[in-house]
């Protein structure tokens, strides 16, 4: 890059024109001329308010500059952010055609930034005009909207008040853990509300605020919010029939649908027998055509009390529907819940020998083989039957030889030992037969949503 040279400079250098200076661009350039398409820098700005003494670059072209770099070192720290820019600063000033001084990213500063950006008063605005430009300029269909929430856990200090706290997690109970909440474009999986909250909250509560921002950004009447089962809570549901919004969700196996769930997997089952299943069928890596799944629906009202407290009531189907791949999972998961259950079962009652604890209490028996049946889930899968066996041997009273005419005591060492663990065949086979049935709900119509469709979404 060439720069006019300082008339000081001239003499240092002893040089009459110019000087070379060479400085890294990286994909920086083609960083931020994206965030200045998607109008990063004006919808910061406008939102962030600036303090009357502030000097430097804005906001919005702190926060461009920042994230370039983030996007290009792969590096989320404050601390370095000001001297890795310094050797780029000419790059970063012709790009933007701001001046930049070092200070303009130091860790102070940087962290104001944040804390502007962590006000929900602030960010919801900023949320809602990038999306806004950003879906104009790409024309993306506004149509499928996936919400989920998802957890982040680390070795961090908790404090009363903080973000980072514990809570139900899938990954590491024993680590503190943030919880985000997206709402996005599907295919595209482009965010357009995010929220990130404690640890500690649960994914219930979570999806109507993000829902009612996405409306209110979007505009677009007859959104389609697809997620799992804890969006399906009839609340949730309730809302966005109330808005003429439309959902799609598995139902939960809990409540009154863990009871009508049996009845419906029966009448499917039924159903497959006759082979009146709507089957759907996909083509494999191997370019062979499997069945992906099988099911049916049927139609139901729903009703919820509304704002008014006055009951409303909506259409809704419940799509019943059966996946092999999911059934072999759940066979396989038995089977090595029962194959676990069964070893453990034997070793509870080792044959007689050194170091091997007998069990001489019924009663202790049979808590310990209950206790094996609950933790692998193996009641009324499994019949266990045992014994009682005793030892007797004869002992002469007192010290010294025996005689003949010498006093003796038997002594009875008794221990119980389970001599059969049997798997129960029609029992198991009954279950199998229920493998890899699910229930999604949805209030779409048919000609809108067909069962196919909703199986692949």
């Amino acid at each position: 890059m060439s720069v006019p040279l300082a008339q000081q400079a001239k003499e240092i250098l002893g040089q009459s024109d110019l000087v070379m200076i060479t400085e890294r661009v990286d994909d920086v350039a083609l960083l931020i001329g994206q965030m200045v398409k998607m109008g990063l820098p004006e919808v910061l700005d406008q939102h962030i308010p600036r303090h009357w003494t502030q000097r430097g670059l804005s906001w919005g072209w702190t926060a461009v500059m920042w994230l370039a770099y983030i996007v290009t070192e792969g590096d989320h720290r404050k601390v370095s952010v000001e001297t890795s820019l310094k050797g780029m600063r000419h790059p970063l000033s012709h790009l933007t055609a701001q001046a930049i001084e070092p200070l303009d990213f130091s860790d102070d500063r940087l962290s104001h930034l944040l804390k502007h950006l962590s006000k929900p008063a602030y960010w919801h605005k900023i949320e809602r005009d990038l999306n806004a430009r950003s879906i104009e300029i790409y024309d993306l269909s506004q149509d499928v909207i996936r919400c989920d929430a998802t957890t982040g856990s680390g070795d961090h200090e908790v404090t009363e008040e903080g973000l980072v706290q514990f809570g139900h997690s899938k990954d590491d109970p024993a680590r503190p853990q943030i919880k985000v909440m997206i709402g996005s474009l599907d295919p595209l999986g482009m965010p357009l509300a995010t929220d990130v909250l404690s640890g500690k909250r649960a994914d219930d509560g979570l999806y109507l605020p993000i829902m009612e921002r996405i409306r209110t950004g979007l505009q677009t009447p007859g959104l389609w919010f697809v997620g799992d089962c804890k969006m399906s809570a009839l609340e949730t549901r309730a809302y966005l029939a109330r808005h003429q919004d439309l959902y799609l969700s598995p139902l939960p196996l809990t409540g009154a649908t863990a009871e009508a769930m049996d009845a419906w997997i029966t009448e499917g089952v039924r159903q497959g027998e006759r082979g009146a299943l709507a089957r759907i069928v996909r083509t494999n890596d191997r370019g062979h055509t499997v069945l992906a799944a099988e099911g049916d629906e049927f139609e139901r009202t729903c009703e919820a009390p509304d704002e008014a407290g006055d009951i409303a009531a909506w259409p809704a189907r419940v799509l019943v529907v059966r996946s092999p791949m999911h059934a072999d999972q759940q066979a396989a998961g038995l089977e090595k819940r029962l194959s676990h259950a069964e070893t453990k079962l034997a070793a509870l009652t080792p044959p007689r020998g050194r170091g091997k604890r007998q069990i001489t209490d019924e009663a202790m028996l049979l808590a310990a083989i209950a206790r094996v049946l609950t933790e692998h889930r193996g009641d009324g899968l499994l019949s266990v039957t045992g014994e009682k066996q005793v030892e007797q041997t004869t002992q002469y009273i007192g010290r010294g030889r025996g005689s003949v005419h010498r006093e003796k005591r038997v002594l009875e060492k008794t221990r119980y030992h389970i001599t059969h663990i049997v798997r129960q065949v029609d029992t198991i086979a009954a279950l199998q037969q229920c493998f890899g049935w699910k229930a999604f709900v949805t209030n779409a119509p048919p000609t809108q949503l067909s069962l196919q469709e909703a199986v692949w979404c």
